[in-house]
């Protein structure tokens, strides 16, 4: 880790006006310190600024430095947000970790994070090497000739299904940015992530109202069953009534270059009976204009087995 300026603001004006690194949790900046893929000069620790809070009135807010664990732990959040934080990293990474954090959290590509090997995320036209190397858990969905990096936040493609928008602050004022939006595929530009602007920050993550949200869940299918990265996700809100859906919200993780929303799938959900066979059906166009590596094809099926999978598991609850 190289040297760095570290000051600690304690309202939200002083943080703006100072150039440099936003620290929160620190579970993402810090590592990637540690191994130089990022080296700011100047680190400012946010934790004193007042951008906390959970709100569940009427929809759901979060402050951008609320922990993960608390997020996850408390009355009223989604099944499917608190599922999805839950299934992420550790328990002590989750009592760390802010929800903005993670939400802006870098690839886990391990090319990304080797300042040994060309990156176009890290050094723009040096290569992908994933593109004809190890590519087991890199993206099907979104890549590009430059990059197929997966985006690595569980918690995102819960919330991009449930059609969350991020509050912004920076030099210029406030907006606000619904969170489908937010993120960038790579094209030919894969170290633009997001459309976070220079010195802004989030400052809250809100969720609108969806009074049938109470049925849905997350599913996480990887390696081993704790502290691991998805191969694949899904998260599904699902209202079903009479044996029918009427409607669906559904997002897929672990196969894209960013949250993967499935509105496809949706349309093919809503008005049809609430089975597997016509699960099956619906998630058959799930991988659509997918780009498999030589390592990855797997998870075409992957990804479809897994949404049929988090469907059942709401109908099976919402009958109990």
């Amino acid at each position: 880790m190289r040297p760095f300026e570290l000051t600690a603001p304690t309202t939200l004006d002083d943080a703006l006006a100072t150039p440099g690194t936003f620290l929160a949790g620190g579970t993402t900046l810090v590592d990637l310190m540690k191994l130089n893929v990022l080296t700011p000069q100047h680190v400012l620790d946010i934790n004193d600024v007042p951008l906390r809070g959970i709100d569940t009135a009427d929809g759901l807010r979060f402050g951008a430095l609320e922990r993960m664990s608390d997020i996850a732990a408390h009355p009223g959040v989604y099944p499917a947000i608190s599922r999805a934080l839950l299934l992420s990293a550790s328990q002590q990474i989750r009592n760390m970790a802010s929800i903005g954090g993670n939400l802006l959290q870098r690839t886990r590509c391990s090319y990304f994070r080797d300042v040994a090997t060309p990156c176009n995320k890290r050094v723009p036209g040096s290569g992908c090497p994933a593109l004809d190397g190890a590519n087991r858990m890199h993206a099907i969905l979104g890549t590009s000739d430059s990059c197929a990096a997966t985006h690595a936040s569980d918690v995102a493609v819960a919330l991009v299904a449930l059609d969350a928008e991020l509050r912004l602050a920076g030099p210029d004022g406030t907006r606000t940015v619904k969170l489908t939006d937010f993120y960038r595929l790579p094209g030919d530009t894969p170290g633009v992530e997001n459309d976070l602007r220079t010195g802004e920050l989030i400052t809250e993550v809100v969720v609108p109202k969806l009074d049938w949200a109470a049925n849905s869940t997350y599913v996480k299918v990887r390696d081993r069953q704790s502290y691991e990265f998805a191969l694949c996700s899904a998260a599904v809100a699902l209202d079903v009534r009479d044996g029918v859906v009427a409607d669906a919200r559904i997002a897929a993780g672990g196969v894209g270059t960013v949250p993967w929303r499935l509105p496809a799938v949706e349309d093919a959900l809503r008005g049809k009976p609430a089975t597997q066979e016509f699960f099956e059906e619906a998630v058959s166009v799930a991988a659509d204009g997918a780009r498999p590596l030589s390592e990855n094809a797997f998870k075409v099926p992957l990804l479809k087995r897994t949404l049929v999978r988090a469907l059942l598991e709401l109908t099976e609850e919402s009958t109990r």
